[in-house]
């Protein structure tokens, strides 16, 4: 029997997974990581915790689902695209401006970066076309240079430099080799599997102040990569030990995790909706990824990259730096938010669902989505990735009133969901303009589970929204790469044909349309707003 592991780094938890050849979910286990945050706009983590949490989970699932390590043929790995240092002995390098040796690992929502993010844009070089003409300070070479001025013993001490998915395979495998998903999405890498190096830009490293990179030849950042779920060997034996597994164990290359979400959801099927679908991968924050075979280069969106997701294919990637934790900031500020936490446990709920049924019985005979017409936010507390690529843009609430209750925390949480929705549809506004036009919308990630944002994603974009069968979308992702990666299957798209599923499908409520066409002016206007401030108040 060949069953394929898959492992997903989040920010906040790892997850394992075991799949069947046919896509069905055997187990799944998850262990709890840690986050430093020593400063504002700081976010740091330790591989040392991340691989720790990884082999609890590996051994939770196998035990409790009862399989021999043996029947495992393939494991795959997707992760946050975060930074990792390590010495040339594979030892970690502190990150931190505190010293502390074990938080090697500068976390994907690291905001450090900003002045050095836009130094890199000043450059004006081609690169920053692939980033929507912008370079984000979650991306890598910000944070690189932010080490290199700030930390240059550590700099100087540096072997290795990984974005989390790769330093993962490589702590599996002791393969040195990276993945295209990681290195063409979050460094600047040009080019197509085996090319040996040849696809990074040594002018633009120079420009970018990281010229000593280029002089030694990459080396610390990678001279191999490989497409995602190209076989990397199997498991080295202190691995396999570590993990509960055996050293017969393929381990694939691996992917950022809201592109593992892509490939485990754009395969699935439903009845009378096309295949030109956008993926939204929603939990603490959401990215948007599309796929095609002509290249798209769109203002203020990542990409195109070419093979980052699947072979021969070009993606385009478009985000919220918050979508979950941006509910979370809205309702966790607002004073009733305590007694209702308290109310929901009480009734076994969780807040969530007991918003829910609080804007049904608000609501009475008109639709719910209308309580919010004179509510409205911007959910920008950690910058706008996508389409403004302005790390510096700030969240706004506009409407409020003099009674904090329950129902006004109600409406906060209706009007926050209606942003993110309509933050989605401003990103789908300008990939149209660029050419890009999806026709549904695959929703996986935690946000997946909350059907008002799955609804009103639909209401708002006019788009159907389609919600996978699958449970864990973004494992089944990742267990196609070990499928792939083990030889059982030849390509990815043989085993998203296989492995991918079904889907229900949520159609759009026309008769909302009219009221969110007007509340998405008023989003609009507020952003053109924002930067009508800022500019007055730098004057």
């Amino acid at each position: 029997m060949s069953l394929f592991l898959a492992v997903d780094v989040g920010t906040g938890s790892v997850r394992a997974g075991v799949f069947s050849q046919d896509g069905q979910l055997l187990g799944q286990a998850s262990q709890d990581i840690r986050t430093w945050h020593p400063r504002p706009h700081f976010a740091q983590q330790s591989s040392a915790d991340i691989w720790g949490a990884v082999c609890a989970s590996v051994r939770t699932v196998i035990n409790q689902a009862a399989i021999a390590p043996e029947d495992i043929a393939g494991l795959g790995f997707d992760a946050t695209c975060s930074l990792v240092v390590i010495n040339g002995q594979g030892d970690p390098l502190s990150i931190s401006p505190d010293g502390e040796q074990e938080q090697d690992t500068v976390l994907w929502a690291d905001h450090r970066a900003i002045a050095e993010a836009s130094r890199i844009d000043e450059t004006g070089h081609q690169r920053l076309n692939v980033s929507g003409g912008k370079i984000s300070p979650e991306m890598q070479l910000p944070k690189l240079l932010w080490i290199k001025e700030n930390l240059p013993s550590i700099w100087q001490q540096a072997g290795h430099f990984f974005d989390l998915p790769d330093w993962l395979t490589w702590r599996a495998t002791g393969n040195l080799t990276r993945s295209l998903c990681s290195t063409v999405c979050k460094w600047t890498y040009q080019g197509e599997a085996g090319t040996k190096g040849e696809g990074w830009d040594a002018e633009f490293f120079a420009l970018a102040g990281l010229k000593d990179l280029a002089d030694e030849g990459f080396s610390r950042i990678g001279t191999e990569c490989l497409s995602p779920a190209a076989p990397l060997g199997p498991l080295s034996e202190k691995a396999a030990q570590e993990l509960g597994l055996t050293t017969s164990t393929l381990v694939a290359a691996s992917m950022i995790d809201a592109h593992a979400g892509a490939m485990g959801t754009l395969g699935v099927t439903a009845d009378a909706v096309g295949l030109d679908r956008m993926a939204l991968i929603a939990g603490t924050s959401a990215c948007h990824i599309t796929v095609a075979q002509q290249a798209a280069y769109v203002p203020g969106v990542w990409g195109p990259y070419y093979g980052a997701v699947l072979p021969d294919l070009w993606a385009n990637e478009a985000g919220q730096s918050m979508a979950g934790a941006a509910i979370d900031t809205v309702l966790q500020r607002h004073s009733a938010f305590e007694g209702a936490k308290a109310a929901a446990l009480e009734q076994g709920m969780t807040i969530y669902d007991y918003l829910d049924d609080l804007l049904s019985g608000l609501a009475s005979e008109e639709p719910p989505s209308l309580l919010t017409n004179d509510r409205h936010i911007i959910p920008d507390f950690n910058g706008n990735r996508a389409p403004l690529a302005d790390p510096r843009r700030l969240g706004v609430t506009l409407g409020q009133t003099a009674i904090p209750d329950i129902g006004d925390l109600a409406r906060d949480y209706l009007a926050c969901i209606q942003s993110l929705a309509y933050g989605t549809r401003h990103i789908l506004d300008q990939l149209a303009e660029n050419g890009v036009r999806p026709d549904a919308i695959v929703v996986s990630g935690g946000l997946g589970r909350n059907s008002l944002y799955c609804q009103t994603h639909a209401d708002v974009t006019g788009l159907p929204v389609l919600l996978p069968d699958q449970e864990e979308p973004v494992l089944l992702g990742t267990a196609m790469l070990a499928a792939v990666g083990s030889g059982k299957f030849e390509s990815l798209s043989s085993a998203m044909d296989a492995m991918s599923g079904p889907a229900k499908v949520l159609r759009p409520d026309t008769g909302t349309r009219a009221f969110h066409d007007r509340k998405y002016r008023v989003f609009r206007a507020m952003h053109d707003d924002f930067e009508t401030y800022r500019k007055i108040m730098s004057e």
